[in-house]
């Protein structure tokens, strides 16, 4: 018997593992919620399984999501990073991130770590939404917003509310698996 899974991923492989192993799962660790919010940032404008499909790549151009390298990075590893085929060369997403490794850096001295941070916006806990159809699914939200005016104040760039919602929603701070699928209950 095949697994009901929402809509938004049936038919190709690589979104199906994904949707079944990754989204909507609470990260709680800071490299791993670094991580998505790099890929979010890049994904803006462009589809998730562009980026899922060069998610490896990323990964190895980026030291592994490694913010305090990245936070180093000078202008010719940037411009390496412009060079390299195997991921998004957009020059403003580039240098946002190392923008954001930086801003990263300094939430996680404040609040001990991001996820203290990230996760204050849901009380610590996932807010579980009811979405019989991924296409009924809201693009951002007023907590969205929220948290994306916050960001942007500590100086991260690419975070506008619709990026800040995909972040939320692949790192589990909301579930929104359709009620139907099978990992709505799981999550």
């Amino acid at each position: 018997m095949e697994k009901q899974r929402c809509g938004w991923c049936k038919g190709d492989e690589l979104y199906e593992a994904y949707h079944d192993l990754e989204w909507g799962v609470p990260v709680k660790d800071d490299h791993s919620l670094f991580e998505f919010l790099i890929l979010e940032t890049f994904q803006a404008g462009l589809s998730w399984i562009t980026i899922l499909k060069k998610r490896e790549n990323f990964k190895k151009a980026f030291d592994h999501f490694d913010y305090k390298k990245i936070a180093q990075y000078d202008q010719k590893k940037k411009d390496a990073l412009l060079q390299d085929a195997g991921i998004i060369r957009n020059k403003l997403k580039v240098n946002a991130t190392v923008t954001n490794a930086q801003a990263f850096m300094e939430v996680q001295k404040e609040f001990g770590s991001f996820s203290k941070y990230i996760w204050g916006f849901v009380d610590g806990k996932p807010i579980k939404n009811k979405i019989t159809n991924y296409k009924d699914a809201p693009a951002n939200t007023a907590l969205s917003d929220t948290l994306s005016k916050d960001l942007k104040k500590r100086g991260f760039k690419f975070v506008g509310s619709t990026v800040v919602y995909a972040h939320m929603q692949a790192t589990g701070m909301v579930n929104d698996h359709e009620v139907s699928c099978f990992r709505y209950n799981e999550v």
